[in-house]
Order: C-alpha cells, then sequence, then structure tokens
C-alpha cells in the first residue's frame, strides 16, 4: 500500500510539473517572466540639416537617411510587465550622431559643407503594447511513450514614451573636434544684424536667436520582435524613432550671422566653411531649416529575467521540508 501511495504521489507531481509549463502563457501564470533587465547594441542614425541623400531633403523621412554616417550606440534597462499584453521600461541610452554635408552630392548641402557629431545620452520611460505573444514551457521531464513540448518565448510588440537628451555638437578643426554651442555659431545672443541681401530686396533687420540648452524632451517610438534563448534568456531585434523638441542637436537651425562679429576665428570658421558658390550662405541667408531633428536606433537587444519562479517546485521543496512526506 505504502508503494501505491508513493507511486501515486510521484505521477500526480510530475503531472502538475508538466501543467503549470505547458500552461506559461495563461493569465495565471504571465508573471513568471514579470521583471527583467536587459541591454543592448546597433546602430544609430540621424536625420536633421546635415549630410543626406542625393537630393532635396524631405523632413523627418527614411528617404533622408545618411547611411554614410551611421554610428554606434546602446542601451541598458528596467522592464515590467503588468499585465499580459503590457508592460513598462525605463532605459538608458547612449550612442553618437553624426552628420556631414561633404558626404552628400545635393549641390546646396555639399557647398554648405558643414557637419558634426554629438554623443547623446537618453533617459526614457516607454509603455509597450505586446501584440503578439506566444509563451509555453515544453516538459522538463520526458515520460516513456509521450511525446515532448517544445520551449516557446516570443513577443511581438509596439512601444511609445517621453525621456529626456543631452547632446553637445562638435566640428573638426585642424585635426581637434571642437564644442560649437560655446561659439554661438548663429550669433545667438548677440546684437541684431542689419541684412543687406544685395538682390533688389530692402535691407532688414535680422535678430539672433537666445542661446539654445544642451537639452530635450524626447518621444521614442517603435516596434520590436524577440524570441527565448532558453527560461530565462530572450533576444531580439528593436527599431526606435526618436522625435526631439531641438532644433540644435546638429547646431543648424536658421540664418548665417556676420562671421567677424563671432569673437574668434573658429567661431568664424565653423560658423560657415563653405566651398563653391559661397554667395548663397551671406549674412541673413538661410543656413537650415527649422524643423526639429530627429534620430534612430536599430538594436539587437538581450533580455534577463529576474522573478521566474518554478511554484510547482518551489511547493514540493516546501512540503518535503515541512515533513509531509513520511514513508
Amino acid at each position: 500500500m505504502k508503494n501505491f501511495i508513493l507511486s501515486l504521489t510521484v505521477l500526480l507531481s510530475t503531472t502538475l510539473v508538466i501543467a503549470q509549463h505547458t500552461n506559461f502563457n495563461t493569465q495565471r501564470n504571465w508573471s513568471l517572466n514579470k521583471k527583467e533587465i536587459a541591454f543592448g547594441f546597433g546602430a544609430t542614425q540621424f536625420t536633421g540639416d546635415l549630410g543626406g541623400r542625393d537630393r532635396i531633403g524631405t523632413d523627418y523621412s527614411l528617404v533622408d537617411i545618411d547611411f554614410p554616417s551611421t554610428s554606434i550606440g546602446g542601451y541598458v534597462g528596467y522592464r515590467y510587465r503588468f499585465h499580459p499584453f503590457w508592460a513598462t521600461s525605463t532605459n538608458f541610452h547612449a550612442g553618437m550622431l553624426r552628420g556631414n554635408d561633404a558626404l552628400t552630392n545635393e549641390v546646396i548641402r555639399n557647398s554648405r559643407n558643414l557637419h558634426f557629431r554629438s554623443i547623446i545620452l537618453e533617459l526614457n520611460q516607454r509603455i509597450e503594447a505586446i501584440l503578439f505573444a506566444n509563451e509555453k514551457f515544453g516538459a522538463r521531464y520526458k515520460l516513456p511513450g509521450h511525446k515532448g513540448f517544445k520551449d516557446h518565448n516570443e513577443q511581438l510588440y509596439i512601444f511609445a514614451g517621453v525621456g529626456i537628451n543631452y547632446f553637445n555638437p562638435k566640428a573638426k578643426l585642424d585635426g581637434s573636434w571642437v564644442k560649437l554651442r560655446p561659439l554661438n555659431t548663429e550669433g545667438q545672443g548677440m546684437d541684431p544684424l542689419m541684412v543687406y541681401p544685395g538682390n533688389g530686396e530692402d535691407p532688414y533687420m535680422y535678430t539672433p536667436p537666445k542661446p539654445y540648452k544642451p537639452f530635450t524632451l524626447t518621444i521614442p517610438m517603435g516596434i520590436g520582435f524577440r524570441w527565448g534563448l532558453g527560461r530565462m534568456w530572450r533576444m531580439g531585434v528593436e527599431a526606435t524613432y526618436v522625435k526631439t523638441f531641438s532644433d540644435y542637436i546638429d547646431d543648424v537651425h536658421g540664418f548665417y550671422y556676420d562671421p567677424t562679429k563671432l569673437g574668434s576665428p573658429e567661431a568664424a570658421y565653423l560658423s560657415n566653411p563653405s566651398v563653391n558658390n559661397t554667395n548663397w550662405f551671406a549674412p541673413g541667408q538661410m543656413r537650415g531649416q527649422p524643423q526639429k531633428d530627429a534620430y534612430y536606433y536599430l538594436n539587437m537587444t538581450f533580455q534577463r529575467n529576474v522573478t521566474y519562479k518554478d511554484y510547482a517546485k518551489q511547493r514540493r521543496s516546501y512540503q518535503w521540508n515541512r515533513g509531509r512526506y513520511k514513508f
């Protein structure tokens, strides 16, 4: 009789383990991966006033991506899944953005000859909507005569959020990268300037903008897909578009200022290093479009589950230690 009870107990415990694992994607068990730490790395791309394709720029468009200026970045984060189809994550991104007029054959931008690079440091909070999830544990024990179940751990999701970004545009001069913001390359904070167009138009007074801050709010949004590497790890790919509320990530916004009034030879040259057709870039002429800048991430991602608990195993261990099974 004792052997019968022991055999029955073992069979019921094994069945419970299999049932718990094969029903991982039910509402009862989705919280087995409620908390995760994450990291990733990949490519960054900038869309603003500088660089672009061999054509007139298109605002906020993938068509104008400057592939030769692609750079690298990465992130670390923490993800909290509070519902079977909803999660929130806190992420810190770091990377480099670049743009260079010399890399485009579009005649106006190529003649303008401006360039920049800028580190970006971004902290954001976002909400994720899981569009598709296939999350199942396979059988841990292989019983004779029974076909095993494979683990499944896939998610397709979209996301959006809000963040804050630090940037610091620089340009290269005599082999060194020079910070552009302190140079006030568009006359930021300086006196109004009388502009004489010289093309039959009347002169007018140009008032330069105020100095800009090296911070901006951001709105990241995108799509991702990830799959399991086991019961504790996932990897995936994630594409993110980041809208900013600054037009100065590349230090280009409005109009040219008089280079002789900028205070230093470095500022004078970096404000207007134009080559060919230099009459297009005189004081008062347009230096850049007044649209806000944007950038992109394309990352490989990795997530580590930090809340995994095998409830069936935990319960059996607890019962064993309390001495419920006495043979």
